[in-house]
């Protein structure tokens, strides 16, 4: 298991933590942003498949902004596989 700490680009959250252990996510978190929405979405998709969830949340936009939340957690998921996987080759 990881986590893993991204900074949120054109949205009003301005940090997800997420906790992975494989491609399960086991928790997610926003700071900022809107709360309860936030707050909903980090329940919906904890103990979801991260492929799952990117496929729906990627490229959803909010407003006139070219993204939103949901698309930053994708992008989130995305780089903190990434970043497991390349941690388990260096042990």
């Amino acid at each position: 298991m990881s986590i893993y700490e991204y900074k949120t680009q054109g949205t009003c959250s301005r940090r997800i933590t997420i906790e992975l252990d494989g491609k399960l996510i086991k928790h997610v978190a926003f700071e900022g942003g809107c709360d309860g929405n936030l707050s909903g979405i980090s329940k919906l998709v904890e103990g979801m498949d991260i492929d799952f969830v990117i496929s729906r949340f990627a490229g959803n936009i909010c407003g006139s902004k070219r993204t939103s939340c949901p698309d930053q957690l994708a992008i989130a998921l995305k780089q903190a596989y990434i970043a497991e996987q390349a941690q388990e080759m260096d042990l």
